[in-house]
């Protein structure tokens, strides 16, 4: 098997100072490692602790392909013209527990919808978490709105309730938490600000299929849950998305916008077209393949668990290592990454991209997470775009860009790792190798601080 480089899209990564004092009495429990040259880092020219490849992603499922050549041959290729689609739909809504689902064209576009049919709009502000994919607050920019960064958490990487509310202003109108890795948000804490302030609460589940809080899963724990299933994604099919919720009412705009505003169940009018609306469709080809894929998601879904569970266990062994942790009232993580907190001072102060350097010379790829992302270009553009100058007051933008500033979130993008998700469909060896490769870099840190 050739060895696959893995892309940044595919490495997407969190947890806090007060464990400092704990990690003090931490003791590593040393490793075997295996080689001629067991003392050397890799590296340095040491023999690295694993060579052999990790499983590669996404996997083809060649029962699919007669369905899909039938389809083809059949050039109804659209959803206007074939079943796939609303099949797709109704078996995603059956796994994930939702009333309804809407098949999209993408993740990014199913949040778009939900902004637009919750009734975000030009002015409004929606409280969102800084540590996520560009497509969760560049939706927000979209809809003319503003995304106001709620810090994070840096234990859970999530956003931090306790820093939600004082963030809610007159023109506050949702709350978008992002399930990030697949880690559940605390939405017992969440829909009860929002039921509080009278919030819409959608939830980007766009990496997170199949993770569960208090039992449930996530994307049906607020108004409207989206999910993704980009080609990096547990459920794969290049691009592609979806929208689940249980109100019939929203879901049938939801089909409507989508569809360029046409009819769809209680959305009627004396016209052809009697609502704004927009092409956001997903194609029949994806719904194959997404039915096919979901037939491994569940047991993919319980190796990932499996690896992720002892990771747990054996890296928090290791100093200066510190694994996520489950927020409140969340049972399982998707484990779209898995992530976890790099001290550098129980290193030699040897750099985050050093460590990051160093563990995939062992032969373990691993990846620094999101950056500070509530400091990228793109938000200064949008505040200095006329259109955000009409609508919201310099008082307001110059506040907006003073609070901007969140030391969890910039505490976490300094410090958080991640490795991604096919890793974790590994074996007992492969995360064995993980194990090993952070502790060797641990007691052989004093090679890395003198080259």
């Amino acid at each position: 098997m050739q060895k696959r480089k893995l892309t940044r899209r595919e490495l997407l990564a969190t947890t806090s100072a007060a464990t400092l004092g704990i990690m003090a009495d931490w003791s590593v429990k040393p490793f075997s490692i295996s080689g001629n040259d067991q003392g050397k880092l890799a590296i340095l020219g040491g023999e690295p602790v694993r060579k052999a490849d990790w499983p590669s992603w996404p996997v083809w499922d060649p029962s699919a392909e007669e369905e899909v050549l039938k389809m083809l041959r059949s050039g109804k290729w659209w959803r206007g013209s074939g079943d796939y689609v609303a099949e797709f739909e109704k078996q995603y809504a059956e796994l994930i527990g939702t009333r309804r689902c809407l098949a999209t064209a993408s993740g990014t576009t199913a949040l778009l919808v939900s902004l637009h049919v919750l009734g975000i709009d030009a002015g409004d502000e929606v409280l969102v978490s800084p540590f996520t994919f560009i497509a969760t607050y560049n939706v927000i920019f979209m809809s003319k709105a503003l995304p106001v960064f709620v810090d994070t958490d840096p234990e859970t990487f999530l956003i931090d309730p306790e820093k939600i509310e004082e963030r809610i202003t007159d023109r506050t109108t949702a709350i978008l938490p992002v399930h990030i890795y697949g880690l559940p948000v605390d939405m017992d804490r969440v829909n009860n600000i929002a039921g509080k302030h009278n919030l819409k609460v959608i939830e980007d589940a766009c990496q997170a299929w199949l993770a569960e809080y208090r039992g449930k899963k996530t994307g049906t724990l607020g108004d409207l849950g989206c999910f993704s299933f980009q080609n990096s994604k547990h459920i794969p099919t290049g691009e592609g998305g979806a929208i689940v919720g249980n109100n019939d009412e929203i879901m049938d705009r939801c089909y409507s916008f989508h569809n360029c505003g046409r009819p769809f169940g209680s959305v009627k009018g004396n016209t052809p077209i009697p609502t704004r609306g927009s092409n956001r469709r997903m194609q029949q080809m994806q719904a194959i393949m997404l039915m096919s894929q979901m037939k491994r998601a569940k047991k993919d879904a319980d190796t990932r668990l499996e690896n992720a569970t002892f990771l747990d266990g054996k890296l928090k062994e290791i100093p200066g290592i510190i694994p996520y942790k489950l927020a409140d009232g969340a049972t399982r993580s998707a484990y779209h990454m898995y992530p976890f907190r790099y001290k550098k001072e129980y290193y030699n102060n040897i750099s985050r991209e050093k460590f990051l350097q160093a563990l995939n010379a062992e032969g373990v790829p691993g990846w620094s997470g999101y950056g500070p992302q509530n400091k990228y270009e793109l938000v200064e553009e949008a505040l200095d775009s006329k259109g955000y100058k009409r609508l919201f007051s310099e008082e307001r933008l110059r506040r907006y860009r003073e609070e901007n500033n969140l030391p969890g979130n910039n505490q976490l993008c300094e410090e958080a790792v991640c490795f991604y998700q096919s890793m974790l469909l590994g074996t007992k060896n492969d995360m064995d190798d993980i194990v090993k490769a952070i502790t060797k870099i641990y007691e052989n840190r004093d090679q890395l601080s003198e080259s």
